[in-house]
Parts: structure tokens; C-alpha cells; sequence
């Protein structure tokens, strides 16, 4: 591809599915074996959207995406493409430690239509140059090669040990301005995610988590893909819904129930808090099968869990 000049436009040009609004970091059902469950998956995808969350942001974090091969996530994608999810709502994470997987996740993303892609940097070596990490998403985009490509960095430090800082963003901006079209940013630095927000109006920034939201909003954020948004998307709806009517008191109230939720679920490991849930809530039980080093939560963490959100009042959407 070639350099191209930086092209400034306003917080909301631009932002399409599944870069603005509500957008689930999404769990992956696995079947007593342990491989992905791709037909539970589909229909947890279905209900998500048909839910209050406008995009899908599968094999991320959440989805254990580093717990499997490239080969699985491959195969993961042509599911969902073959059970008829639109991939103009899909933010499949394509970033791994080697380019080249990379490369063909990223490929298959455009394959199937997703709208964009979530990419980690190279995350195993930590204290590399921000010309380091530059050259590993120049040489994506370049292998890549295809101008549908749209990229959703993913900032992540705390877990990926490796900073997306500004000077680096405004490089690969400068560089790639219709590529780079997005970031995720989990550091929960919310001050961070809104001077991102301000220094940068041609970038979606997405908060990771469901707190930064109704904060990010005001400050021209795009909106968020959480964890949390598998079993109350239709809150994080609320909020975001709220804020575009002009409707402050409302967003807010929403944001606080949404708040309290996380709260609870935050007490235990996020992944497995989840899955115990959506036990409970499909009555599905190999919904708390997760991969290892993960484990499940113990039947008194997710009978406590189970009993802290009752104590909210708060119920998911029903299950398809």
C-alpha cells in the first residue's frame, strides 16, 4: 500500500458497524471436549444481537482466542460465516505473536465480510521499540494487501505487556489513515481513552470496559466491546441510546445499573463468571467448560455470583 496523507474528520465520520455503539467481547461455548462449540456459538451470537449489542467482537480475550489454534479460529470463522451472522457485525481478534498467523486470520476475516478486525501486537516479547511494533502492523497491512481492511488496535498492557501509546497511533494513522480505523483500548486508564479520543477524532475509541462508557461518550468515544455485554448488552444499549437522545439523567442511571453488574461480576476470574452464568441462563451445563490454564468457578462462586445479581434485580434477556 502506499504512504498516504493523515485525513482529519469529525468524532462520528466514519463509524460504522461494528466500530461504534455496543459490542460484546464474546465467549466461546465449548463442547465436553473442549473444541468450540460452533452451533451454541451461533446461537449465543444471535441472541446477543437480537439483545441490545450492535457488534460482535469474537476471539478476543474473553473468547480464549489465545487458548486456541490458528487452525480452530479459522474454522471458528467460516462457522459463523456459514450459520448466516451479518460480517458487517463481526470484530474478529486476528493479532498473534507470529505475522504470518496474523496474516491468515486476517485474511479469512475479510473472506467471511467482517467489518473489521481486533489486532494485538506481537505480545511476547515485552520492551520493544514503538518501531518495532510498526513494522509488525506495516507488514500485516502490506502482506494483507487489501483495501477492505480495517483495523481495531487493541491496547491491552496489563495483559498483552506490550504499550499502543500516541506517538505510535499517530504513526500508524499517518501511514495507514483508512486502515487504521479503530482502538480497543482496556487499559482502564478512562483520562487515557478520552485524550485518545480528543487527540484523535478519526479513530473509534472503544472502552473494555462497561465503568469508561457513558465518560467516553461525552468526550466523543465510540462506544465499548466488554466482556460484561454477554449478559447485559441491553443495559450497555441503554446508556449508549440514552447519550444519543440527549437524555443525560437516563444514560446515567443505565450506566450505574450497568455499573453494578460489573461489580458483581468482577468479584471472580471474568471469563468463568461468565460461562457459570450462561449455565444458569440457557440451561446449557457445558456452558462451564473453559480451557485450561482457565478454570471454572467453583458451584459456590457461581451460586454467590448468581445470588449478588438477583440482589440487584437484574435478569438478562431472555434466551432465544
Amino acid at each position: 500500500m502506499k504512504e498516504a496523507p493523515v485525513t482529519r474528520n469529525t468524532a462520528a465520520a466514519g463509524r460504522t458497524a461494528p466500530l461504534s455503539g455496543v459490542l460484546a467481547a464474546v465467549l466461546t461455548p465449548l463442547d465436553d471436549s473442549l473444541a468450540p462449540d460452533h452451533g451454541l456459538l451461533i446461537r449465543h451470537c444471535r441472541w446477543l444481537l437480537g439483545s441490545g449489542c450492535t457488534g460482535l467482537s469474537v476471539l478476543g480475550t474473553t473468547g480464549e482466542a489465545n487458548s486456541f489454534s490458528v487452525d480452530e479460529r479459522l474454522r471458528l470463522l467460516d462457522a459463523l460465516a456459514e450459520g448466516g451472522l451479518p460480517g458487517s457485525a463481526l470484530l474478529p481478534g486476528t493479532g498473534t505473536c507470529a505475522v504470518p498467523d496474523t496474516v491468515r486470520l486476517t485474511l479469512k476475516a475479510i473472506e467471511i465480510g467482517a467489518g473489521a478486525v481486533l489486532m494485538l501486537p506481537p505480545f511476547y516479547y515485552k520492551n520493544v521499540s514503538d518501531d518495532g511494533i510498526f513494522a509488525a502492523y506495516a507488514q500485516v497491512i502490506e502482506q494483507v494487501g487489501d483495501a477492505r481492511l480495517r483495523i481495531c488496535l487493541y491496547h491491552f498492557p496489563q495483559m498483552s505487556g506490550v504499550a499502543l501509546g500516541p506517538a505510535l497511533i499517530e504513526r500508524l494513522l499517518k501511514r495507514y489513515p483508512g486502515t487504521i480505523a479503530g482502538i480497543k483500548d482496556s487499559s482502564g486508564d478512562g483520562a487515557g481513552m478520552v485524550e485518545t479520543a480528543r487527540r484523535f477524532p478519526q479513530l473509534s475509541v472503544l472502552t473494555g470496559s462497561d465503568a469508561f462508557l457513558f465518560g467516553l461518550l461525552e468526550n466523543g468515544g465510540a462506544g465499548c466491546i466488554t466482556a460484561c455485554c454477554n449478559i447485559a448488552g441491553h443495559l450497555a444499549a441503554e446508556v449508549v441510546e440514552g447519550w444519543r437522545r440527549g437524555e443525560r439523567e437516563a444514560a446515567v442511571r443505565s450506566q450505574e445499573r450497568l455499573d453494578a453488574v460489573r461489580g458483581a461480576v468482577t468479584v471472580y476470574p471474568m471469563t468463568a463468571a461468565l460461562k457459570a452464568l450462561m449455565v444458569r441462563h440457557s440451561g446449557r451445563p457445558h456452558w462451564r467448560n473453559i480451557r485450561p490454564p482457565l478454570v471454572s468457578l467453583t458451584p459456590q462462586d457461581a451460586a454467590a455470583l448468581e445470588s449478588a445479581l438477583h440482589r440487584l434485580g437484574f435478569v438478562p434477556a431472555p434466551w432465544l
